[in-house]
């Protein structure tokens, strides 16, 4: 039997690394890796050393994790470990493999602060830099594979063209977006890096309570629940929403750790590689140690990966809401206006979601004391998006079939039926 790589999981215990690891190391079945060592974030602290041998895991660990990530720590292949990716020397030691074992064949970088609301250099210090130095620690010890999974800080242009492919220049979005494209342009100016960029839509799938889709998700059931209308203030046009499964981020995220492996970064530049062009204040790059040069010529391999839904904020809205009942509709022209005059509008909006969903768990039978979840939806989650990604590359080049093509309603039972089983959603019925 041919050997099994060895991967690293960086970050992403609030996003996908739980999904990855459960793909890698499924709790019934064959592993995909000999070993799998996953180094969290200071954000993403898991507070005892010696998790493994600790019961009720999901009580311990500071992030929320759902109730089956434990039985995947339980495995004999998976190492969980706390290291504050800020330091040099916490990243470097990531990669020392444990005694008697090969070394690390494959990285998955899911580092990166998420929340909107952080200041510049929080973004900068906790998603460049750490990122830049995860590449610089891989790139040393000449790691097959280095996958980044981009999040969907972008907005695409708001034309008639449905989708949009990986040649063309988006706009990052907001402080966060211009921080997180930012780092993709640190990484692909380390030559030697196996990397691949894997730009993803808007994700979802069982305990994923990060995300604009989960929080939809949240608040129709409560609309649902008050039997009225859920109502968006932004038009009915156009306005993709592309989303897709977390269980397709692992899958792709391996798909192309496997396709860039054995072909190196020239040969996969070559094959599929794309400018990353510069966004940011041109000042910043005497500013940010290591940010390379505004006219710097930078290309790295470049996938898109969102489902076949061709999702947008109406399609979306009314999978969520016809599955709970109710409808998706629009404010008037009138009064979506004065609320986006409104500086206050996200505390108005949210008095009516959060105090629907508390009467929610303490109705419950049983009532629910303690849950991850929230219908509170901030600024960002609130605000319009219009991603329109184009996932044929990805297919074609790297032959990548995805396993969740289309969110329905099946995709919401799942969710929801996981967080009623592990106790973290209310029952009504």
């Amino acid at each position: 039997m041919p050997k099994k790589p060895n991967a690293i999981i960086f970050g992403g215990l609030n996003t996908f690394s739980r999904a990855l690891a459960a793909f890698l190391v499924p709790v019934q079945g064959d592993s995909l890796v000999s070993s799998t060592n996953s180094p969290f974030t200071p954000q993403q602290r898991i507070h005892f050393p010696n998790l493994l041998r600790i019961p009720s895991l999901t009580r311990l660990i500071s992030s929320y994790i759902g109730a089956e990530f434990p039985k995947i720590l339980a495995r004999p292949e998976v190492e969980y470990k706390q290291a504050n990716l800020t330091v040099a020397a916490a990243v470097a030691s990531s990669f020392d493999p444990p005694e008697g074992q090969d070394p690390y064949d494959y990285v998955f970088d899911f580092t990166g602060e998420v929340r909107h609301d952080r200041t510049e250099i929080i973004q900068i210090n906790t998603t460049c830099k750490v990122a830049r130095m995860i590449g610089l620690e891989a790139a040393k010890r000449k790691i097959k594979a280095y996958v980044r999974v981009q999040q969907p800080f972008y907005q695409t242009p708001s034309s008639t063209k449905a989708t949009h492919d990986e040649s063309e220049d988006l706009t990052p979005v907001d402080t966060l977006g211009i921080w997180w494209h930012e780092t993709l342009r640190m990484l692909a100016a380390i030559e030697d890096l196996n990397l691949v960029i894997l730009r993803i839509g808007f994700a979802y799938g069982p305990y994923t309570n990060f995300g604009i889709v989960a929080s939809g998700i949240m608040v129709g059931s409560v609309y649902g629940y008050l039997k009225k209308p859920m109502k968006s203030m932004w038009s009915p046009g156009n306005n993709p929403n592309n989303t897709i499964h977390v269980d397709d981020v692992a899958g792709a995220a391996w798909a192309c750790a496997e396709w860039m492996a054995p072909l190196g970064r020239a040969s996969a530049n070559a094959k599929a590689g794309e400018d990353v062009p510069f966004h940011n204040d041109k000042k910043k790059v005497k500013e940010v140690e290591e940010m390379p040069s505004h006219d710097l010529k930078l290309v790295a391999p470049l996938f898109n990966l969102v489902d076949e839904s061709n999702s947008t904020l109406l399609s979306t809205g009314q999978v969520v809401t016809s599955y709970f009942g109710t409808t998706f509709e629009f404010f008037s022209f009138v009064e979506s206006t004065f609320l986006k005059l409104q500086d206050d509008n996200v505390e108005d909006i949210n008095e009516h979601h959060v105090s629907g969903w508390t009467e929610m768990i303490t109705k419950s039978k049983p009532p629910i004391p303690n849950t991850p979840l929230s219908a509170y939806m901030d600024k960002y989650a609130l605000s319009k998006h219009v991603v329109a990604l184009n996932n044929r590359k990805i297919k074609d080049v790297v032959g990548y079939k995805l396993k969740r093509p289309q969110f329905n309603h099946e995709a919401v039972k799942e969710l929801v039926d996981k967080w009623k089983d592990e106790g973290s959603w209310p029952i009504l019925d």
